[in-house]
């Protein structure tokens, strides 16, 4: 009884700071998505702002958008990480240091990468420049269009660069822990290389690998600052959206805002229940 009660007062602040700041946020942002909002004199909770938000003309843009972006970046993260994994997994000269930058893109904020993003890649950046100053292109206006494009490209390069390093060390502890006695066996029994990987490898570094991924596209999926960033104005990612509508100086646009971020929220709150469901499930396969 006396550890329990313990462990209550240790654990109290940290309580109070979710309860507060999470599930305060949380009750306010659902309570003006459905229409309250005392300081415009709206006392009554309806579904109105989620049903204008659904008919509005940006928002199927916005979501194709979003789902794309999230699902072109988690995709490439996903085989570029497998295939650094499976590289450094070997004995080669120089192998601490190309760890070491491997690893470097964790410790950078997305912003930051954003921002060098933009000014190596953008039309006036360093590669259109370089590229002028060799003669590849006559003008800046040649380069391609990486960033404020209609695809999001320079949003899904950020993506990339950042999250191959988080996949690729979970693969990467996978794979040291597995060894090399089951791709033995399989060469054994007269599997190539990419048999073995195929049959042996990729299904032993999955239950890393899905959680990781799902992490990722969630992240991906209702992050703000790289879209907002390096995104154009119409089409904006879903998270650019709702700031928008946030911001707006018409407050009857608060709501869809609030709709909008929790319709992200809910997203995300899916995303996080299919990764435990895969999770338990993974841990009892290797039970």
């Amino acid at each position: 009884m006396k550890n329990g009660l313990s462990l209550i007062i240790l654990l109290a602040p940290a309580l109070v700071v979710i309860l507060v700041l999470f599930a305060g946020g949380l009750a306010l942002g659902l309570s003006q998505s459905l229409g309250y909002m005392p300081i415009i004199g709206a006392f009554g909770f309806s579904l109105q702002a989620y049903l204008q938000l659904l008919r509005s003309p940006g928002f199927v843009p916005s979501l194709l958008l979003t789902i794309f972006v999230s699902v072109v970046a988690t995709g490439f993260a996903v085989v570029l990480a497998v295939a650094t994994a499976l590289t450094l997994r070997k004995r080669f000269v120089g192998k601490k240091i190309v760890s070491f930058l491997y690893q470097f893109p964790l410790t950078i904020p997305h912003l930051v990468v954003a921002v060098g993003m933009m000014m190596l890649i953008s039309q006036s950046g360093l590669l259109s420049r370089a590229a002028f100053r060799i003669g590849l292109i006559g003008d800046s206006s040649q380069f391609p269009i990486l960033v404020f494009d209609d695809l999001g490209i320079g949003i899904i390069l950020v993506y990339i660069w950042k999250e191959v390093p988080f996949i690729g060390l979970i693969a990467l502890a996978v794979l040291q822990t597995i060894g090399s006695d089951y791709e033995e066996q399989a060469r054994t029994l007269g599997a190539n290389s990419w048999q073995s990987f195929r049959h042996v490898l990729l299904p032993l570094m999955t239950p890393g690998i899905v959680p990781g991924s799902i992490i990722i596209f969630a992240y991906t999926f209702s992050s703000f600052e790289v879209p907002f960033l390096l995104g154009k104005s119409y089409p904006a990612m879903l998270s650019v959206l709702s700031y928008r509508l946030y911001v707006d100086v018409d407050l009857d646009a608060r709501p869809q805002a609030m709709a909008m971020s929790i319709l992200i929220a809910l997203f995300v709150l899916i995303l996080v229940l299919v990764y435990r469901r895969l999770s338990q499930r993974f841990v009892r396969r290797l039970a």
